[in-house]
């Protein structure tokens, strides 16, 4: 395995299970030191303890990325346990409610948007001024095609995810002339438990696919990695669509 990320220091946010925790323990694979985050405990410390155990470096620590004094304690704990921070990868995200819009319920819309939007924004605004100070650093911001093609029963998830694309475009007009990329993965539909409770709710084609026409969280943590390195330095300010061949290719996967 390469090892281009030996010596930098990441969080992933919502790291307990799929994407997340396939991403942690990527970078680790690449040398990268990696605080996993989510809102609970139990199974960030066992991910944690497996990279740990396979000779990586690892720490968890509970977040909520819809609260920024949290995520601002992720940042500061990264920077004490590592001693830098060259790494975000805002993964943490929320599909549900599953709605219809004339339904929805209120609270759970806003607690959405607390996730899907205002945590790529905490998260933000917690890495950017270690970054900008250093010079650099890279922010993936885990994206997703409703950020552009609505859906519907989705209304939260999508309206999230597009306000994330354009934090993503907007951080990269400030940070990039700083020295931090921001960039944007729009993994297509992954084999994970969002898939599981889109499929159970019977609403919009997506609930429709097979198990097995989902990528697995391993490609899409690799597509992160490759992310992080200077080759896909020409996509910063953009989300990278994992359906496209010659991305795939790129980072060093085979075609779906």
């Amino acid at each position: 395995m390469s090892r281009e990320l030996a010596g930098k220091a990441a969080i992933v946010t919502g790291a307990s299970r799929g994407i997340g925790a396939a991403t942690a323990r990527e970078l680790a694979r690449r040398g990268a030191s990696v605080l996993l985050t989510a809102r609970s405990r139990g199974d960030i410390d066992a991910v944690a303890t497996e990279i740990a155990g396979l000779g990586g470096k690892a720490e968890a620590m509970v977040c909520d990325v819809a609260d920024f004094g949290q995520v601002q304690a992720a940042a500061t704990h990264a920077l004490a346990a590592f001693g830098r921070l060259d790494v975000l990868v805002n993964n943490a995200g929320a599909i549900e409610p599953i709605a219809a819009l004339a339904e929805a319920e209120v609270a759970a819309w806003g607690a959405s948007i607390d996730v899907n939007l205002k945590g790529v924004f905490h998260g933000l605004r917690a890495a950017l001024p270690v970054m900008i100070g250093a010079g650099s650093g890279v922010v993936v911001n885990v994206s997703s095609g409703a950020a552009t093609g609505p859906m519907e029963g989705w209304s939260a998830y999508c309206a999230g995810k597009a306000g994330a694309l354009m934090l993503t475009r907007a951080a990269h007009k400030e940070a990039g002339p700083k020295g931090v990329r921001v960039i944007g993965l729009s993994p297509g539909t992954v084999a994970t438990q969002m898939q599981r409770t889109i499929k159970a709710s019977g609403v919009n084609p997506v609930s429709a696919l097979a198990w097995e026409d989902h990528i697995s969280p391993e490609d899409a943590a690799a597509a992160v990695a490759w992310l992080c390195t200077p080759d896909a330095a020409e996509f910063d300010g953009t989300d990278v669509s994992l359906r496209a061949p010659e991305i795939r290719a790129r980072a060093g996967l085979a075609p779906a």
